[in-house]
Formats: C-alpha cells, structure tokens, sequence
C-alpha cells in the first residue's frame, strides 16, 4: 500500500481518480460541475484530480469539459497484443461480419467476466454496447456460456458465488441449477445461444476457441435482432460457420 509524505493511504486517492475517469468515459465528457453532482466531491477535490490527469495527458479539455484522450490506446493495446491468438481471432471476426451481414465478436474471460477484445460488423451491423474492452456477465453471452461450458464443475461453482448471476432481462439465467443444466445442452451441441438473455430482442450463437496446443483462449459469437436472425441461423447456419471460423484459426496459430 502506498503512502504519501504524511504516512495516510493514497489507495482511495486512487480510486477517486478512476472513478471519475470512468464517469467520464461514460458519459462521453463532463464538466467539473457534472462531475460534482454525480459524486459529492468537493470542487477543489475535483480540480486536482482533472488537472492531474490533464497534465499526464490522459484527459483533453475544451471548453471547460473533459475528455478522455488517446492516450489510453498505449495502455489498452498491449494487454490485448499479449492475448493468445489476438492477430488471428481479429481477421476471423471481420470474415464472420462479412458472411453474416451481423455483428461479431471475439471475447476472452477475465476475472470471472467477459471482455470484448474484436468485433465487426457487415453491411448490417447492430448498434450495441459491444466496445472494445468493455465487460460482461459471463452466464448472459452466448461467447460467455460457450467458455462457462468448458470449466470444470469446480470453477464454475466459483463463478456462480462470486457472481450472483445478474439478472439483465427477463430471460437471463439466474439460478444455478438452470445454468448448469444449459451448460450441458452447450457441450452436448457444442455451441451456445443467447436469446434476448443479455438484452432484449437480441440472438446470438457462440463457441469456444481453442489454440493449436489446445488451450481455451475464448469465444467467436456472432448476434443480431429477432427480426433479422432466425431459429435456424441461432441453431444451424451460424454455428456451421463458426466451428469452420475456429478450425481455421486453430490451423492458423500452428504456424503464427
């Protein structure tokens, strides 16, 4: 634990200053008065923090808002170059887009949570909250449930404690016993679904990606409206194209 000149904690110092940077990632910029009203902290408090985070150049400022700047791509991007088979996933991600006309996705698990790490979209593409790095309940994805489907009993007892299975929609599993039982419906088909499970009026098939030396490094998904993705795209077509998608990439990371 850190501490300053006087001996107290800078943890919640810290803690301060992501949150607010969250704050206004969320909201896309904000003002010190907007930042004020969503936190309760002091003006002076505020001020410190921005001017901090300006200085260091993660935060532009016009016109008395703040925004985060690009300066944050130096730190996301090394993280995810560092995934196991992050080149290839991204060229089968934007293949799938193409194919389908929907949107697709490649998500690893961290931290008992999915992260988006590629996505694309084809002539098409659903406007979600799919972002880059953006995180996600496991048990709610048709990507997440396909990895959830790959962990032995164990892990997956660990998650449903340490996660509590939010419910996200009227269809999101949240009792353990149902989640277990869907997870063997996945292995048995060998892929997963997502119907309106994360939000509604939303599809999606999923399955995991394994590397050459058969390590789980994630899942392929690919999703759309009910009004464009059908039964038999959920429980045929997409997942025929997404066991060929991970096969070739599994082929493709032998000789990476």
């Amino acid at each position: 634990m850190l501490e300053n000149k006087n001996g107290t904690s800078e943890v919640s110092t810290t803690r301060t200053s992501f949150e607010i940077l969250a704050l206004i990632r969320d909201a896309g910029g904000a003002t010190i008065a907007e930042i004020r009203a969503e936190t309760d902290l002091a003006k002076s408090t505020v001020y410190r923090h921005l001017k901090t985070l300006h200085d260091m150049d993660y935060l532009v400022e016009e016109d008395g808002e703040y925004r985060l700047s690009l300066r944050f791509l130096q730190l996301s991007e090394p993280p995810r170059i560092r995934r196991p088979g992050y080149i290839v996933a991204k060229q089968k991600v934007i293949e799938l887009a193409i194919e389908t006309d929907e949107r697709a996705l490649f998500l690893v698990e961290e931290g008992f949570e999915g992260v988006y790490l590629h996505r694309a979209g084809g002539r098409n593409p659903l406007q979600s909250d799919t972002m880059i790095g953006k995180r996600r309940p496991l048990h709610a994805l048709a990507s997440g449930k396909a990895i959830l489907a790959e962990w032995p009993d164990e892990r997956i007892e660990e998650f449903v404690e340490t996660t509590a299975l939010e419910e996200l929609t009227a269809n999101t599993i949240t009792d353990r016993d149902a989640l277990f039982e869907e997870l063997e419906q996945v292995r048995e088909r060998g892929y997963a679904t997502n119907m309106s499970e994360h939000m509604d009026g939303l599809r999606a098939a999923g399955v995991p990606v394994y590397n050459h030396e058969d390590d789980l490094i994630g899942a392929l998904s690919v999703f759309g409206p009910n009004g464009r993705v059908s039964q038999d795209d959920i429980e045929s077509t997409y997942p025929d194209l997404l066991e060929r998608k991970t096969s070739e990439l599994k082929i493709d990371l032998t000789y990476d």
